[in-house]
C-alpha cells in the first residue's frame, strides 16, 4: 500500500523539525523544504534510516518569487496527502525601524507563500477526494504585536475562510496557533523569553495537539489548555486594552 505523503515547509528546526520526525514515525513519506540545504539532507538521511521512508529534499526561500514556484511545483506535479506551512521568521526590529523590504520578504514567506501553496494543494486534494492542510498561524495573530502578529493573523482568516469553501468535503484544514514553544526563535531574534516558564510549550506537545486536532477535522487548533483559556478570553476584550497588553509586553532584545 503506498504511504501518506506530507510536505512540510521550515522541516529544517523548530516546529517544522517537530512535525517531520512525528509524521517519520508515522510511516509518512515527506518533502522537506527550507533554505538550509545541509541540514535537510542531514534531516532526510536520518529519517530514512531511522523510519525506512522516504525523504525529498527541496531548496526553496519563500521570500521570493522563484522558491514559490519551486514548492508549488512540486504540489502541483506529484501528490501530496498533506501540507504543513510552517515557514516563518520574526524581524529583530520593530515596524518603524525595520526596512520596507525586510517586510515585504517577511509578508511573502508568512502570507504570500502560505497562500498559494495552500490553494494549490487544496485544489488537488478537492480533484484525488482526500487531503489535510496545516497552517501555522501563532496565539500572537490575537494581539497588536506589530507585522508578524498581522501576518499570523491573515494566515488564521484566509484559513478559516478556505475551511468554510470546502465545508462537507473529505479535505481537512487547520490553522493552529501555538503560544510559546521551547525552540531557537526568540534567540535567533535576539530577545530574552518572556513571561514565567509555565508558559511555555514544548515542540513535542504543540505537534501532537495541533496534529490530533487536524485529524480530527478540526478548523483552529489552539495547544495547551491556557493558551485556549486565553483565546476565549480574548474575544471579549476590548481592543484598546488589547493593544495596552500587546505594547507591555514587548520583546526585551538584548544589545547586539
Amino acid at each position: 500500500m503506498t504511504r501518506p505523503r506530507a510536505l512540510i515547509t521550515g522541516a529544517s528546526s523548530g516546529l517544522g523539525r517537530g512535525y517531520t520526525l512525528s509524521l517519520a514515525a508515522d510511516q509518512y513519506d515527506l518533502v522537506l523544504v527550507a533554505r538550509d540545504e545541509a541540514r535537510l539532507q542531514e534531516l532526510a538521511r536520518s529519517i530514512e534510516t531511522e523510519h525506512g521512508t522516504l525523504a525529498e529534499v527541496v531548496v526553496a526561500d519563500l521570500s521570493t518569487r522563484s522558491g514559490i514556484d519551486v514548492v508549488r511545483t512540486v504540489i502541483e506535479t506529484s501528490r501530496v496527502d498533506l501540507l504543513i506551512n510552517n515557514a516563518g521568521y520574526g524581524l529583530k526590529q520593530s515596524l518603524l525601524e525595520s526596512e520596507v523590504s525586510d517586510l515585504v520578504d517577511q509578508d511573502m514567506v508568512l502570507t504570500g507563500a502560505v497562500r498559494e501553496l495552500s490553494l494549490a494543494a487544496v485544489k488537488q486534494m478537492r480533484n484525488r477526494g482526500r487531503g489535510g492542510l496545516i497552517n501555522v498561524s501563532s496565539m500572537a495573530a490575537l494581539t497588536t504585536m506589530g507585522q508578524y502578529a498581522a501576518a499570523k493573523m491573515s494566515t488564521l482568516v484566509f484559513t478559516e475562510a478556505l475551511a468554510g469553501e470546502l465545508r462537507g468535503s473529505p479535505v481537512t484544514v487547520t490553522a493552529v496557533l501555538p503560544g510559546f514553544i521551547r525552540t531557537r526563535f526568540h534567540e535567533r531574534l535576539g530577545v530574552e523569553r518572556p513571561g514565567p516558564g509555565w508558559i511555555w510549550l514544548s515542540v513535542a506537545q504543540v505537534v501532537a495537539a495541533s496534529l490530533r486536532d487536524a485529524r480530527g477535522g478540526k478548523v483552529v487548533s489552539i495547544p495547551g489548555v491556557s493558551y485556549r483559556m486565553a483565546a476565549r478570553i480574548a474575544r471579549f476584550v476590548p481592543r484598546p486594552l488589547v493593544r495596552w497588553g500587546s505594547n507591555g509586553f514587548s520583546l526585551n532584545r538584548r544589545d547586539g
